[in-house]
C-alpha cells in the first residue's frame, strides 16, 4: 500500500492539508498501539505496523516537497530515494553561471576576501536564495498542478519537469551552503582577536 492509498487519496500533489491532518488523527487513534493492548499478539503487531505506516505516510505527504519526491519514487517504482536510474541534472545555463561564481569564490579565498568581494558574494548568495524560493514556488505551484491535470499521455513530461525542478532546487541549495560556509570561514580569518 502506497502512502496516498493509506489516506485514501489519488496520486495528486494538490492535497487538502486540513483533511489530510484530520484523516491522520483518525488513523492514528485507530492503529495506536496503546489502544491495542487487549488484542491478540498478531493484531498488536499489525497495529504497530499500521501505526508506523500512517506516521511515515503523513510525514511524506504533509510537506509539499517531500510529497513530490515521494510521488517521483512511486512513479519510478522505487521504494527509497536511492536507486534512481538517471540522476536529474541542473540546467546547463545554471551550471555555467555557478561555475563562474565558484571560480570567483576560489580566487577570493586564495587571496582573501576584501570588502567588495565579500559584498559581491553575499549579494550572489542572496540572489541564489531568492531563485531557490522561486523554484520551490514553481515546483509546488504550476508544476504540481501540471502533474495533477496531466492525462496518461502527458504524465511522463510532467514528471520529468518535476524532477528537473527538484534538481535545480537541490543544486542551488548546495551552492548556497558552500557560499555560506566560505563566507563564514573567511569572516573568521578577518575578525580581529582581542586579548583581555
Amino acid at each position: 500500500m502506497n502512502y496516498f492509498e493509506v489516506f485514501g487519496l489519488d496520486r495528486k500533489l494538490g492535497i487538502d492539508q486540513a483533511a489530510l491532518q484530520a484523516r491522520f488523527y483518525e488513523l492514528s487513534r485507530r492503529w495506536h498501539p496503546d489502544y491495542q493492548h487487549a488484542a491478540p499478539p498478531d493484531e498488536q503487531a499489525r497495529a504497530l505496523e499500521q501505526s508506523a505506516l500512517v506516521n511515515a505516510a503523513y510525514r511524506a505527504l504533509r510537506d509539499p516537497i517531500a510529497r513530490i519526491e515521494y510521488l517521483i519514487r512511486l512513479e519510478e517504482g522505487r521504494e527509497t530515494k536511492e536507486g534512481a536510474a538517471v540522476k536529474p541534472q541542473a540546467p546547463p545555463e545554471l551550471l555555467e553561471e555557478i561555475f563562474e561564481l565558484q571560480e570567483m569564490l576560489q580566487d577570493a579565498k586564495a587571496g582573501g576576501l576584501d570588502q567588495a568581494s565579500r559584498a559581491r558574494l553575499v549579494a550572489e548568495r542572496d540572489a541564489l536564495a531568492a531563485r531557490q524560493r522561486e523554484e520551490s514556488a514553481r515546483l509546488t505551484g504550476p508544476l504540481s498542478a501540471r502533474w495533477d491535470d496531466a492525462g496518461p499521455a502527458d504524465r511522463r513530461q510532467a514528471l520529468d519537469a518535476l524532477k528537473r525542478s527538484l534538481a535545480t532546487r537541490a543544486y542551488l541549495r548546495t551552492v548556497i551552503d558552500d557560499l555560506n560556509a566560505a563566507l563564514e570561514e573567511t569572516q573568521e580569518d578577518h575578525v580581529p582577536h582581542h586579548r583581555h
